[in-house]
């Protein structure tokens, strides 16, 4: 099998994951924002990982708080934590990614990370030009529901990118979903934190770096 379009997932594929910790702390900054100094720390983290349009409803209830103007706020104080950990050298690009300057395939990003986060990445490491598109999440309550495994922002990609055969590279379960639901192939990359990871979903590729792709993709 050959591929004309390679799609990758950002954040453990690309550049290296944000630490739980920054993102629990962005999430509490957020309460704070909102003069919640105290929040129970089951709601701080479902605010920080994993929240869907109806816990984040579930939890703005429970403090009096607008849903949509929490979750902007959320997104913003997120993405200003991770442009931190990118400008201190904390967040970085993996050494492999050069590897895909000659793989002659057409290239895009998909990522349930913030645009603004996706976008940032690409200018300060000025790599933009390597890939066709970019998508990540919007930062609206509604776009939840548009995160991996959902396909929605893989299909606006190959949309964007012509594709006739392509793949999706990820790191997480919901990357290997989310290629199928798009109906098209996927590769499990093992970065250090994937290394032993038991897989509860069948990729079509397992792999170890991405310059794996030169033989899948020109095989």
């Amino acid at each position: 099998m050959t591929y004309d379009t390679v799609v990758f997932d950002n954040d453990g594929v690309l550049v290296g994951r944000t630490r739980y910790d920054v993102l629990q702390e962005a999430a509490e900054a957020t309460f704070e924002q909102f003069d919640v100094t105290d929040p129970d720390p089951e709601d701080v983290e479902q605010m920080t990982i994993g929240a869907t349009p109806e816990t984040v409803s579930d939890v703005c209830e429970e403090y009096d708080i607008d849903p949509d103007e929490f979750w902007r706020t959320r997104d913003r104080t997120t993405a200003e934590a991770q442009y931190e950990e990118v400008r201190a050298g904390r967040k970085t690009l993996y050494d492999d990614l050069d590897t895909l300057d000659d793989l002659d395939v057409s290239m895009g990003i998909v990522s349930s990370n913030q645009q603004a986060t996706v976008d940032f990445v690409l200018d300060h490491f000025d790599v933009r030009d390597m890939f066709g598109t970019a998508y990540g999440r919007a930062p609206t309550v509604e776009s939840l529901r548009h995160r991996k495994p959902n396909s929605h922002y893989i299909d606006l990609a190959l949309a964007d990118l012509d594709a006739d055969s392509a793949l999706f590279v990820g790191d997480n379960e919901s990357d290997v979903r989310a290629a199928e639901n798009a109906g098209i192939d996927s590769a499990f990359i093992r970065r250090p934190h994937r290394r032993s990871w038991d897989l509860n979903v069948w990729p079509t590729w397992d792999i170890d770096c991405l310059d794996d792709l030169h033989d899948i993709c020109e095989g």
